[in-house]
């Protein structure tokens, strides 16, 4: 029986979803991030998909999400989005941490994965954490300082961005670090798997596929890296797109 458990890491509120006659053992394990304005539940399909297969699954709550609305408005989350995505990369680091200390994760066995901004989440984690063994991107990108900029923009056009032109900058050079696309070689050879609907009005879908293009011959065995793209699809992640990642995940992780 596939089982769901609510609980907080670190702090962090989660669910974590796998067999309960293994809830104590160690697993192969993924973490999962969300999306924008999405909750740690709306994942729950992939996750069963994936605990079926023998793996535990975390579903974090991000900061101004599901449980941690905290009130926020529309646009206070708007503004707080690059902080979101980067308070979802070191709290990842704070999950593995319990995780560890629980000894649940078997033989260093975990991936990251997620979609739209959990997507971005999980490019920006791959320039911070070595010990990701896999990842699968779902309509993410890799190039966070070109989308903040553009996204900035956007914002800026609709009318006062309630945020300095200093604060913004400072921005831009946290997100450096983050940016994977500035660093590929931190990628180092670990299996990565990317999906972006081809008509996606959110997410540029040339972000991630220009991206693949760039990276993929650094790739010594090219099965490690698989970019899958799908004709006439907007920013919703498909049925397709969800079992191809669980059987990536499945395959590399």
């Amino acid at each position: 029986m596939i089982g769901i458990i609510e609980e907080k890491l670190n702090e962090i509120p989660s669910l974590i979803i796998a067999d309960t006659a293994k809830k104590t053992e160690a697993l192969p394990t993924v973490v999962f991030f969300h999306g924008f304005t999405s909750a740690k539940e709306h994942n729950l399909p992939i996750a069963y998909m994936l605990a079926e297969k023998g793996y535990r699954v975390i579903l974090p709550d991000s900061m101004y999400h599901g449980s941690r609305e905290q009130g926020v408005n529309s646009m206070q989350r708007m503004v707080s989005f690059w902080d979101i995505v980067m308070k979802n990369v070191k709290e990842l680091g704070m999950i593995k941490d319990v995780l560890d200390e629980r000894n649940l994760i078997l033989n260093g066995r975990i991936g990251i994965a997620g979609t739209s901004m959990g997507g971005i989440t999980t490019s920006a984690a791959l320039t911070q954490y070595p010990w990701i063994k896999a990842a699968a991107v779902l309509m993410g990108s890799p190039k966070l300082s070109i989308f903040a900029r553009s996204l900035i923009e956007g914002l800026k056009e609709k009318g006062n961005l309630p945020v300095t032109d200093e604060t913004i900058n400072q921005l831009y050079q946290q997100l450096e670090q983050y940016d994977l696309s500035k660093q590929p070689e931190k990628l180092n050879q670990r299996p990565l798997f990317f999906w972006h609907g081809v008509n996606d009005p959110a997410v540029p879908f040339d972000h991630s596929y220009n991206f693949y293009q760039d990276v993929k011959e650094q790739y010594v065995n090219q099965e490690d890296i698989h970019f899958l793209r799908e004709e006439n699809r907007g920013h919703k992640v498909s049925r397709y797109a969800t079992l191809e990642a669980v059987k990536w995940l499945h395959k590399h992780v």
